[in-house]
């Protein structure tokens, strides 16, 4: 008997089945959110505290699936930079959407919310904003006008020096 590639050809199965579990969207959120692209920068900084044998596992199924591709970085021969690939760079409204429901539902520090709160309040013309500039940074395209990431950025950095 021949096991199937998917569970079922439903399009919310097979999303959970290229993201695989909790841990490769943190990976994703990192590389997107905290412009987290060598191995020791997603580790050392993991607010989770991710494990290095979880974290290897989860870079390379990434790269398998095709969210993320593995460049070589030009300063340090033995080091590698992961970039977003496309298909990732299109996950920023789900996150937007997940960061918005964790913030409403579940005891986010303040800190660490707000980011999702201000994609939220921002619609889909700041996510389209986020994905122009990822774009630039990971995929080469033209620099926006507009930098989501340094407005994201700096509500969080004043949002931890102020933690009411």
């Amino acid at each position: 008997m021949r096991k199937r590639a998917h569970r079922s050809g439903c399009p919310i199965n097979l999303t959970v089945e290229m993201l695989g579990d909790p841990w490769s969207l943190i990976v994703i959120r990192d590389v997107m959110f905290g412009n987290r692209r060598h191995f020791g920068e997603l580790l050392r900084l993991s607010e989770e505290g991710i494990a290095s044998n979880i974290l290897a596992d989860r870079l390379g199924r990434l790269v398998r699936v095709g969210l993320l591709s593995r460049g070589g970085d030009p300063t340090h021969k033995q080091k590698a930079i992961y970039s977003l690939t496309e298909p990732a760079i299109q996950l920023v409204p789900l996150l937007a959407q997940m960061g918005a429901w964790g913030s409403r539902h579940a005891r986010s520090s303040r800190e660490l919310s707000i980011r999702a709160k201000l994609l939220e309040q921002g619609g889909p013309r700041a996510w389209d904003g986020l994905m122009k500039e990822l774009r630039s940074i990971h995929l080469g395209a033209p620099r926006p006008r507009r930098s989501v990431l340094a407005e994201l950025q700096s509500a969080y950095e004043l949002a931890a020096k102020h933690p009411d």
